[in-house]
């Protein structure tokens, strides 16, 4: 991408790193208005066929160039690595909020995951995992302890098992992860979120068909909301994230990643009206800290994000 005359390149940098903070925040924050007009799965697939929808070109040529190559079993792997990242951990997502909770809550739960990735790095992967990654591990855990109590102490009608639904989605972004790890890195960005895209939406029409969850409201708040989440969260984060990758590089981003929890928490106070406590301030420091010392510590493809779980520079919500 090159840089329009006169601006400085900081300039833009900075510009396209808030655009890929806000938009992914997003994510977190979009689905609320929707889920009060459907349930989480029909939600889910109607924002996954738009942004498939948008990526069949690029998935097309992907498959015509894998199956002159014969690369077809790494687009399978490619597949189950989409199928992890987006219908398992934005899944877990839709249904959290769904479920009552937070939206700041469920976005440091499932951010947290490069703890988890680093405490399973030894036995998966044979990587040293250091004292001060156990330490950070056991200090993130308290911090989300903290923001969930801090949530659970406001009320409402939140069923405590709610709260193991975020957690859930972050186990299927860390064996997203895993999976990447083991996944040859010969196919083009674009073309990645493509194949992750598609085989997310077919696993998700499947399930919703079974679930009897296909039909959509007609509500223009619902449709509304589909538009923004497979423009935004998906389709201008996924975008910008790649972006930035190439032009930044991997500590850029991640640096960027850790500012989504409580960017998340604060667009949700004024937009949600979701409550911002003490204990939740403290509780995203605790939990935000840890895993910054985790991602300074550990090898770059260990690294944290959402959904390009699937992609190589990194390790995804």
């Amino acid at each position: 991408m090159s840089t329009p005359i006169g601006i400085p390149p900081a300039l833009v940098t900075t510009a396209l790193g808030a655009a890929f903070v806000l938009s992914w925040s997003s994510g977190f924050v979009g689905p609320a208005w929707a889920l009060e007009q459907a349930d989480a799965m029909t939600l889910l697939l109607w924002r996954s066929l738009p942004a498939a929808a948008v990526l069949a070109p690029f998935l097309v040529r992907h498959l015509a160039r894998a199956r002159r190559e014969g690369r077809l079993a790494s687009s399978g792997r490619h597949a189950v690595i989409g199928v992890l990242s987006q219908a398992g951990y934005v899944g877990s997502v839709y249904a959290a909020l769904s479920l009552g909770v937070a939206s700041g809550t469920t976005s440091l739960m499932d951010g947290v995951q490069p703890l988890v990735v680093a405490a399973l790095a030894g036995p998966l992967l044979g990587v040293t995992v250091g004292a001060r990654q156990w330490a950070a591990l056991a200090v993130g855990a308290l911090g989300v302890g903290l923001v969930v109590a801090a949530d659970a102490a406001q009320g409402g009608d939140v069923p405590a098992a709610a709260y193991a639904v975020p957690l859930l989605g972050m186990a299927s972004l860390v064996a997203a992860t895993f999976v990447e790890q083991r996944t040859p890195a010969a196919i083009r960005p674009v073309e990645r979120l493509a194949v992750h895209t598609a085989a997310s939406a077919a696993v998700l029409a499947v399930v919703a068909v079974a679930a009897g969850a296909v039909v959509p409201p007609a509500s223009p708040v619902f449709w509304v909301t589909v538009a923004w989440l497979a423009a935004v969260p998906t389709l201008a984060a996924y975008g910008l994230y790649w972006l930035l990758l190439e032009r930044s590089g991997v500590t850029t981003v991640n640096a960027l990643l850790f500012l989504v929890p409580p960017v998340t928490t604060l667009w949700a106070a004024v937009a949600l009206d979701e409550p911002l406590t003490v204990l939740t301030a403290v509780g995203l420091v605790l939990a935000l800290g840890a895993t910054w010392v985790v991602a300074r510590d550990s090898a770059e493809p260990l690294s944290p994000a959402a959904e390009p779980a699937g992609s190589r520079p990194r390790s995804r919500a």
